[in-house]
């Protein structure tokens, strides 16, 4: 069985027509509704019977509302009167225009593939800290100069190990390397 909401769902966009309890009939596009059956109407037109005072005839007026949010307290029945309007196709969406398609935008170059994306192939010189010569180890007032840096072969392996300092606990395969216990 079918809840009322998914009932009410398959409408939506139709053009309805609701009568209300004070005799009146509004159609329009049923835009929404919600648990209470309030219904939002779009491009709604009202129309009303009228008994003319010098006659004993009914007449029917016609007034244009636009947008109606009406109370689900004073709907009494809705009916479908047409289904949505089919959406125009534009006349240049089937052909294409002259013209070459690229993507444009944030996204990967195409000619990037081989490599790794621009920004991402790692440091380069000059770019985002201190210049070489302010990393550079100064001279210390005495006249006295500091080593130069060193290279060291096999460079990617670990340092070699330090032997431990005298009096030391020995490093072995239970010590961890991360100094003594506290006293």
């Amino acid at each position: 069985m079918t809840s009322k909401g998914g009932k009410m769902l398959q409408y939506v966009n139709w053009k309805m027509k609701v009568s209300i309890q004070d005799t009146r009939t509004l159609v329009g596009t049923f835009m929404a509704f919600d648990k209470h059956m309030n219904i939002v109407l779009g491009d709604c037109e009202e129309y009303r019977i009228v008994k003319s005072k010098k006659s004993t005839e009914m007449k029917e007026e016609k007034r244009t509302l636009g947008l109606v949010l009406l109370r689900g307290e004073n709907v009494i029945s809705m009916s479908a009167e047409a289904p949505p309007a089919p959406k125009p196709k534009s006349a240049a969406a089937g052909r294409g225009g002259p013209g070459v398609g690229r993507a444009a935008g944030r996204g990967i170059p195409s000619s990037a593939m081989g490599g790794a994306p621009g920004g991402l192939g790692g440091p380069v010189r000059g770019v985002g800290g201190p210049g070489a010569s302010a990393m550079m180890p100064q001279a210390s007032g005495r006249g006295m100069l500091s080593a130069p840096p060193m290279n060291f072969p096999g460079r990617g392996r670990a340092a070699p190990m330090m032997p431990p300092p005298p009096g030391g606990p020995p490093m072995g395969r239970g010590f961890m390397g991360r100094g003594m216990p506290p006293p």
